[in-house]
C-alpha cells in the first residue's frame, strides 16, 4: 500500500490536505521534503549512493515524512530506515527551510563520528555510504559524479554552521 503523507501551503504550512506517494499534488498544494546533512568530527560529510532501480546517484540521507509526522520526525525515520541508526538524542538543527513552487523542504544538520562499516543500510535503497570532503565533493561535480546542488546543500550548511 502506497504511503500517506501530508501536504503544506506555499509557506510551509501544513494543511488538512494529506496524497499517497505516487499520486498526482492537487495545485497550490506541495510536498515536504526533508534532508540532513550528518558531518563527523573531520568536518566530513556522510553521502549514500542508491540502488541503480533509484538512479543510482550520490546524495543526502532525507525524504519525505509520513503523515501525522513533523517534518523534524521524518528526517529521524528517515535516518532510522535509511541508516539504521536512531538520531533522536542528537541535536538537529534545522538550518534552511522554505517553499519552492515544487516542494516545501527543511534542512537538518547533526554532527556525529560513524563507524560506516557498522551501519545497517536499507538495502533495497542504498549501495553504499561513505564521507566526503567539501573538496571530495566538488571535484565530484567537477567529473560529473555529483549534481551541483547536492554541494550548494552542504556549503549552506557550513556557511550556516560558521557563522554559529
Amino acid at each position: 500500500m502506497a504511503e500517506l503523507r501530508d501536504l503544506y501551503d506555499i509557506n510551509s504550512n501544513k494543511t488538512d490536505k494529506t496524497y499517497y506517494k505516487g499520486d498526482p499534488i492537487p495545485e497550490g498544494y506541495y510536498p515536504m521534503v526533508v534532508m540532513i546533512a550528518i558531518q563527523n568530527s573531520e568536518g566530513k560529510f556522510l553521502m549514500q549512493k542508491r540502488v541503480p532501480s533509484k538512479g543510482g546517484d550520490w546524495g543526502v540521507t532525507g525524504g519525505h515524512p509520513k503523515s501525522g509526522e513533523s517534518p523534524a520526525e521524518g528526517i529521524i525515520t528517515e535516518v532510522k530506515e535509511e541508516l539504521g541508526i536512531d538520531i533522536s538524542n542528537n541535536k538537529i538543527i534545522e538550518f534552511n527551510s522554505g517553499c519552492d513552487g515544487v516542494d516545501c523542504y527543511k534542512m537538518y544538520y547533526t554532527n556525529m563520528d560513524l563507524d560506516i562499516e557498522k551501519l545497517n543500510i536499507q538495502k533495497e535503497e542504498l549501495t553504499e555510504v561513505r564521507w566526503f570532503s567539501m573538496k571530495e565533493l566538488e571535484d565530484m561535480v567537477d567529473n560529473k559524479e555529483l549534481n551541483e546542488n547536492q554541494v550548494a546543500f552542504f556549503k549552506k550548511c557550513e556557511k550556516y554552521i560558521n557563522e554559529r
